[in-house]
């Protein structure tokens, strides 16, 4: 199982991984760590990451980049237009009215999903992990911020899903830095001593972020998170490029805004003046050449003049930082450090800010680009079974305020009820009770529209169906069990009917009697521990199912009855019961009977913004479609490329090693043949299918091939040729010594030793005539004898003579062995000459059985 997490960010993604060596963050095909949030489309292919980057200026209306927070959200949304003037790409309004991005494609109009263009940089980020890791990937922890609405964490849940992603988890990237900080400390207190607060403060290129944790050991707890959405590194590069803007107006009379191209160099300059300022507090400049109308541009700046610039974007430093205090009620002295992460949490006087605000030298002991996706690799690697992890529990917060809202029958008006509170804990269950007769519908929004950064406060509507009165005429008593999972996500997970039965045996803490009794047993036993690591893992898989139920509309509840604490508000003929995984022992209903039976019901979500099962099938088949085209095109341009490799590596050899191996004539016909083929590929042959390049290729090798043969033929030949002479003269000379009587040959049998002779001296002739044919040939005629055939040869020679040569002795030793032998074996001088004769024979024929053990020791 792969485990992976992913930091999506604004402006650059982080790929962290889990390896047995612990976690590492990986580097893309150019070796860089980070990769760019960029998507560029062309006439024939896709650049995504890297690629896409460096085409930003050269293909301005089709690379598409800062579309992060272009999620979720409808085409009317007040900041979609505020982005749309600023983004060098087309935005347009989706069928469904969302915002879409038109771009020109495979050399026509297409209009993508923010889904689909967030989804193809997934699916690069998947694939750049899969090489490093290399095994496929599925699952992963993806990071959000902490302030996205349901209806932005579900567009990213569906981008996820057209990768071919499975997200375990959406993480609060202030989560993952917490995580990424606290499961390496080894010095943190007790669970029963005083937490430790940490301040995590992450200014990206387009967000600003602050939560506040209490660490125990092994344990971590969010206690508030706020947040400035439209604060960030950005801001600050757009202030650059006012200010230069306008000055480039009156110094050079030029419009740098209505110039895309321009005003996108403009920014890429102003980022790197801000980097550099970050280190420099000195006069910097700012030169561009060819800017606009062929005219170069130059200016400067210091860090005086821009923190000057900046005046009101620093002091949004400050309250994000003072809320985040006062909704954890904690003082000063009780933050223990503040840590800074995110790349505009380097500009010096953003530090001052947050430094002078807690009173405190800030700590920097986390990377600022890379923390977020550490932690969400080891919140993957806490969720997966694969790898073993310190127990280390995480308490989320929801964001914002939840109500529910619904249809009274009492006084034909509508009861409401805040089921979750700001910075309440997450993931966490509450089970609502209704007494109704008729089917009825529930509306989850946020309380206070003004608190959350998104012009829509609604989150869903969830129909209860199948209710009606019980068999007395009397209200029906429904159980809804509300629910805000790992993701973040508010949902209905089940709702239930309390049905009056007179049957003994039944009990009311038992789940319903349907098929899924089973599942919504154990699934309730995850769902009492919502802080325990287990339970996280089970509930991403329970996420994945509801996630599916909701995108076909009708999420069929299961029958569960949830062990919790009771917390019971009347209003408008409700109680409301809070579920707490701490809790879990006392029982669900205290005014039990014996005879109820639990019948789950249907329930039908409508959430807002929520994209189809269908159109994300749709989406998935279209991103399958392009990576093919993608693949293809490759092959194509790499089949191309071996084209034009080939020609201008075969006309400089043909000047060099090559030319003593072909005619004059022969030279000339393939060098106008190369330079032909050069001008076709420049001309013609610039747009043709991989195929015609590789019949291309296979003709020039046919005239190409012969020469490289004669030229490898000719620097082998004699090296083998060698050796093959001086195997000859070993054997020739082994026969001779058999024929002067060498008792090293004397055993062996004439009539092969004829053969063996007979057969040196054909393999002599057959050399001599070879090497004779050879030296009266040209080198730029091909070869009599090849490498291969001489190396046969000498194979043939090999298996042909050394069996006979090597072949070993008879068993009947000299004496002289013997006695030598002997005397070893004794270890001692010799006395007598009767003794050694006495003594080699049986030594010959087992040496074994008349050694003594203890002679075998000493030997």
């Amino acid at each position: 199982m792969s485990v992976v997490g992913i930091d999506l960010g604004f402006l650059n993604c982080y790929i962290g991984v889990a390896r047995s060596g612990g976690i590492e963050t990986i580097a893309n095909e150019y070796s860089d760590r980070c990769t760019p949030a960029c998507i560029s489309l062309g006439s024939k292919t896709r650049a995504i990451g890297n690629a896409a980057k460096s085409q930003i200026i050269t293909n301005v209306k089709n690379a598409v980049h800062g579309f992060k927070k272009l999620h979720g959200r409808a085409f009317e949304d007040p900041y979609i237009q505020a982005e749309r003037a600023k983004l060098p790409y087309e935005l347009q309004k989706m069928p469904n009215g969302s915002v879409g991005v038109k771009v020109r494609y495979l050399d026509e109009e297409r209009l993508f999903a923010v889904e689909q263009i967030t989804g193809m940089l997934l699916a690069k980020l998947k694939e750049t992990s899969e090489s490093a890791l290399k095994k496929p990937v599925a699952d992963c922890v993806i990071s959000v911020p902490s302030f996205f609405t349901d209806a932005e964490r579900r567009s990213v849940m569906a981008a996820a899903q057209i990768a071919g992603l499975n997200c375990l988890k959406l993480m609060n990237e202030t989560t993952a830095v917490a995580l990424a900080y606290g499961i390496y400390k080894q010095d943190l207190p007790a669970l029963e001593e005083k937490p430790r607060n940490v301040v995590f403060v992450d200014m990206g290129h387009s967000a600003y972020q602050v939560s506040i944790c209490a660490f125990n050991k092994g344990k971590l707890k969010v206690l508030a998170t706020t947040f400035d959405p439209f604060v960030g590194g950005r801001n600050f590069d757009e202030a650059l490029v006012d200010y230069f803007s306008e000055e480039f107006r009156t110094k050079y009379k030029l419009n740098v805004k209505e110039n895309p191209r321009a005003l996108l160099r403009l920014y890429q300059e102003c980022e790197k003046l801000k980097k550099l300022m970050s280190a420099n507090a000195s006069d910097l400049p700012l030169n561009i050449e060819c800017f606009m109308n062929d005219l170069d541009v130059s200016s400067k700046m210091n860090r005086a003049q821009f923190e000057q610039l900046c005046a009101a974007l620093l002091a949004r430093v400050e309250p994000p930082l003072r809320a985040a205090m006062d909704q954890a009620k904690l003082q000063r002295e009780d933050i223990y450090s503040i840590e800074i992460v995110g790349g505009a949490t380097r500009i010096p006087a953003v530090k001052e800010q947050i430094s002078n605000f807690f009173c405190k030298e800030i700590s920097t002991t986390l990377n600022a680009d890379e923390a977020v996706a550490r932690g969400c690799a080891l919140q993957c690697a806490i969720l997966s079974p694969a790898f073993k992890v310190r127990e280390f529990s995480i308490t989320d917060v929801v964001p914002y305020s939840i109500t529910l809202r619904w249809k009274s029958s009492y006084e034909e008006g509508t009861g409401e009820c805040e089921v979750f509170s700001k910075n309440h804990a997450a993931p966490f269950s509450k089970v609502i009770t209704f007494h109704k007769k008729e089917p009825f519908d529930l509306e989850a929004y946020y309380t206070h529209p003004q608190e959350v950064p998104y012009p829509d406060s609604r989150i869903g509507r969830f129909t209860i169906q199948n209710v009606g009165p019980q068999h007395d005429g009397d209200n029906s008593k429904v159980k809804v069990k509300v629910r805000v999972n790992i993701h973040g996500l508010f949902n209905v997970a089940n709702a239930s009917i309390i049905e009056k039965q007179s049957l003994e045996g039944d009990h009311n803490d038992t789940p319903m009697d349907t098929e899924s009794s089973s599942k919504s047993q154990g699934r309730d036993e995850e769902l009492q521990l919502p802080f325990s690591i287990e339970d996280d893992t089970i509930d991403s898989e329970e996420e994945d199912k509801m996630q599916v139920d909701q995108e076909e509309g009708v999420q069929k509840s299961q029958a569960e009855q949830q062990n919790q604490a009771d917390e019971e508000t009347e209003n408008a003929g409700t109680e409301t019961k809070a579920a707490s995984g701490e809790k879990q022992d006392q029982p669900p209903q205290p005014k039990a009977k014996t005879k109820v039976k639990s019948i789950d019901l249907p329930i039908q979500s409508s959430l807002y913004r929520q994209l189809g099962q269908d159109l994300i099938n749709s989406y998935i088949e279209n991103e399958g479609k392009m990576m093919m085209q993608d693949k293809l095109e490759k092959e194509r341009n790499d089949a191309k490329n071996a084209v034009e490799e080939y020609v201008y590596e075969f006309r400089d050899k043909l000047c060099g090693v090559f030319e003593k191996f072909i005619t004059e004539e022969d030279s000339n016909k393939l060098t106008l043949m190369l330079e032909d083929t050069e001008n076709w590929l420049y001309e013609d042959g610039e747009d043709q299918p991989k195929q015609v390049y590789m019949d291309k290729l296979q003709e020039l090798k046919k005239f190409g091939q012969p020469i490289q043969e004669r030229c490898m033929e000719h620097e082998e030949r004699p090296k083998v040729l060698n050796e093959l002479g001086k195997k000859i003269q070993l054997l020739m000379k082994a026969v001779e010594a058999y024929k002067n009587k060498d008792e090293k040959y004397d055993h062996l049998d004439p009539a092969e030793m004829e053969k063996v002779e007979k057969y040196i001296n054909e393999a002599m002739n057959w050399l001599n005539s070879k090497m004779n044919a050879q030296n009266k040939l040209s080198l730029t005629q091909d070869p009599v004898v090849k490498v291969a055939e001489i190396l046969a040869k000498s194979k043939e020679l090999d298996s042909f003579c050394n069996p006979i040569l090597s072949k070993p002795k008879p068993k009947i030793e000299p004496p002289s062995d013997g006695q030598s032998k002997a005397n070893g074996e004794h270890n001692g001088p010799v006395n007598g000459q009767s003794a050694t004769e006495t003594k080699p024979e049986p030594a010959k024929d087992n040496p074994q059985q008349t050694k003594p053990p203890g002679e075998m020791e000493v030997d």
